[in-house]
């Protein structure tokens, strides 16, 4: 086999798509609650205009969770001329039917309602927006925030679902192309996943993962062949490492990353928490460090695995960097005989494993 096989296997293993056969119970709630927040929402007289997914199934770069979890991150849309002043109304709302319908500890965070089923394996992000023609605004606040905290904030969640789908700037074999990234984007998360802790891999946002792939994924605008997965995911790490998201603080030898969306509100998505409870960009200096720290030693062993030329070997490594679901073949596997050459171009059929966010 070719690496790029053993990589097409491991692809097909996290991919998620909502109409994964695993997913199907997860769904089937997110429709049923869907249609009484619905419900809901036309008793109050704002009625929805429109729901839709956001995150990683809305751009295909979901993946299964190691825990066997499911993460949705569902839009509300309401019109503006009835959208109450108070964007912590429909937030509430939404609140009490979570409460009711036996999830964990339902609560308002700032951007979203977010719960926990207690008998799915299910977690669930609510988002509100507002819309006049197609500007958004999404409904920010806590439960107790005081007036300067509340707000209907510009967001633009379709434009980032597009920026992140868009493949105009890659040239010749765009879908092929788009496909490698959104494996790529897989393939990060879980690493993410494997190598760090609960505690650190929360605060390692996907939808920051995906938005550095995406700005240092650069293949060749006039090459039609799509080199191997392993060689560009080499490539990627580096130019992230290479790039200003990991900034050393004044006279210190940590750092903090920081990546902005690249659609409205524009914010760092790595900001972390100080005193008071306000935010502050850049991540905390425990996940800049760990960040920094792991992705350089990703970095030296995607080198090491493209120096190797015995394919179980590179396989050896590839399942210590992301989990047993990258299989190791045994040596009847390898129709030449365990080897490969590194590096080798090969012509992936490229995200076999399903078309088109997991952000």
């Amino acid at each position: 086999m070719s690496i790029q096989t053993h990589f097409n296997i491991f692809d097909k293993n996290i991919y998620l798509t909502s109409q994964s056969t695993a997913y199907k119970k997860a769904r089937e709630k997110d429709e049923s609650i869907l249609q009484e927040i619905k419900n809901a929402f036309k008793d109050a007289d704002y009625p929805i205009i429109d729901s839709f997914m956001q995150g990683s199934f809305s751009v295909n770069t979901a993946i299964n969770s190691i825990e066997g979890d499911f993460d949705i991150d569902r839009a509300i849309v309401i019109e503006s001329d009835t959208a109450p002043e108070d964007p912590l109304i429909p937030k509430k709302l939404i609140l009490d039917i979570l409460t009711k319908r036996n999830f964990e500890n339902p609560k308002v965070k700032k951007p979203c309602v977010t719960a926990d089923y207690l008998s799915t394996n299910l977690h669930i992000d609510y988002i509100v927006y507002k819309r006049v023609g197609e500007n958004y605004s999404l409904a920010v606040g806590k439960l107790n925030s005081a007036i300067a905290h509340k707000e209907w904030s510009a967001s633009d969640p379709k434009g980032l679902s597009d920026w992140i789908n868009t493949s105009v700037n890659y040239g010749e074999s765009q879908i092929k192309k788009k496909k490698q990234y959104k494996r790529l984007v897989r393939y990060i998360k879980r690493w993410r996943d494997v190598n760090f802790t609960e505690e650190v891999r929360k605060k390692i946002f996907s939808i920051g993962l995906t938005v550095m792939v995406k700005e240092q994924y650069k293949p060749n605008y006039f090459d039609s062949v799509i080199s191997d997965d392993l060689s560009v995911l080499k490539t990627v790490i580096v130019n992230i490492l290479a790039s200003n998201y990991f900034k050393k603080q004044f006279q210190s030898e940590d750092y903090r990353v920081y990546v902005n969306l690249p659609k409205k509100p524009y914010r760092d998505i790595f900001q972390h928490k100080i005193a008071g409870g306000e935010s502050e960009n850049g991540s905390d200096l425990n996940v800049g460090n760990q960040l920094r720290n792991k992705l350089i030693q990703l970095q030296n062993k995607l080198q090491n695995i493209l120096d190797e030329v015995d394919e179980i070997k590179q396989c050896t490594i590839l399942n210590g960097i992301f989990g047993s679901d990258f299989q190791i073949p045994s040596k009847s596997d390898s129709s030449n005989g365990g080897k490969v050459a590194a590096g080798a171009t090969v012509f992936p059929s490229a995200g076999a494993s399903g078309t088109s966010q997991g952000a």
